[in-house]
């Protein structure tokens, strides 16, 4: 599957910058820049929300979202001899921290450091010990928590993985943090088709990069009632359940290549739903159905339950290893989203029936 290089490089550029909930801003720069040349207009919220407008004076506003914060950890407690005991910052998958190298967002910039764990020698005679909140630690080097400070690491500092991307057998992107800035890259290169194919569209189209949805849906919270939307697409990634030790019967049947994931679930409209899908067809991209029960856990319900109710879809991407530092996407799924989304956005009218019957 082949990309523009100038898409390429945006999206190493986006996925190897530091994005984490809450400090969302250098990712979010990165993202605007590349959007500039697609919009007539950007915007940016209090806490750090980015959006893009096409024809930003349309009464009828339509919203593509994806959310650009990465899970990571906090500095929670600095012992008398220097190591850092932490807290989540997101859903920070503590089992794959042992042996990971960090990088702790100090007062005076980037301090490396290491999850350390005891050697497999000295723990023969002993229950094989499971990493846990409590007892996951960094060894930033230091022998004194005052030599820990001198660093510039306090309680509060920020802590990230650094692994970055590349491409694996010419057939996946393979990053951290893919959950969920390939979203972000996906709404963007639907702004660009729009702009490099000379489409014009009879609404307002919000092209949102929203902050904090890994800690509670904030960031589309706050944007989704700042821009009042008619319709939302949200894209997020979804759980490929072909890899070991995931339950089918639980999780759905979802995976990388087969395409989209269009979901069914109480805060997906119908009406919506039924346009993404008859998109697809009419369009023969493949896509994939899934179900959420109760809530979808993405921006879609924030979007969906504000201002009185939106009609909102999820389109979502399948990604193996979720909350992982390996977080992989098929390629062509990528290319297939983009599709749809822009598929999509061209055959919405103001005056389509929104209601149900």
């Amino acid at each position: 599957m082949k990309f523009e290089k100038k898409s390429l490089k945006f999206l190493e550029k986006y996925l190897n910058t530091s994005s984490p909930t809450g400090y969302e801003h250098e990712g979010q720069k990165v993202w605007m820049d590349y959007i500039k040349p697609y919009v007539d207009k950007i915007e940016v919220d209090h806490y750090g929300t980015c959006y893009g407008i096409i024809n930003p004076e349309a009464e009828f506003k339509v919203v593509i979202e994806a959310h650009a914060d990465e899970i990571s950890w906090y500095v929670n407690y600095i012992t008398d001899d220097g190591l850092i005991y932490v807290i989540r910052n997101g859903g920070s998958d503590q089992t794959i921290a042992p042996s990971k190298v960090v990088h702790i967002h100090g007062e005076n910039g980037i301090v490396k450091g290491v999850f350390g764990w005891p050697a497999i020698h000295t723990r023969s005679n002993q229950d094989e010990p499971t990493p846990k909140i409590e007892n996951i630690f960094i060894d930033c080097g230091a022998t004194t928590k005052e030599e820990v400070e001198k660093m510039g690491i306090f309680v509060g500092c920020m802590i990230t993985y650094p692994d970055e991307f590349f491409e694996m057998n010419d057939r996946y992107f393979v990053c951290r943090a893919l959950d969920n800035r390939i979203g972000g890259f996906m709404i963007a290169e639907v702004a660009r088709l729009l702009k490099e194919n000379k489409k014009s569209i009879p609404f307002g189209l919000y092209i949102t990069n929203s902050v904090q949805e890994e800690v509670g849906l904030y960031g589309a919270d706050m944007i989704a009632d700042t821009i009042k939307p008619n319709i939302a697409i949200v894209t997020d990634v979804t759980h490929d359940t072909t890899t070991p030790m995931i339950e089918k019967k639980k999780e759905g049947d979802q995976k990388c290549g087969a395409g989209p994931v269009v979901f069914f679930a109480p805060s997906v409209h119908h009406t919506i739903r039924e346009l993404i899908i008859d998109t697809a067809k009419t369009k023969k991209i493949p896509y994939q159905r899934a179900a959420a029960s109760r809530a979808t856990g993405t921006d879609t319900d924030a979007f969906a339950h504000s201002n009185g109710g939106v009609p909102s879809a999820l389109i979502s991407l399948p990604l193996r290893y979720m909350h992982t530092t390996v977080e992989m996407v098929s390629k062509e799924d990528v290319a297939n989203v983009i599709t749809l989304i822009y598929e999509t956005v061209l055959r919405i009218k103001p005056e389509m029936k929104l209601k149900y019957h």
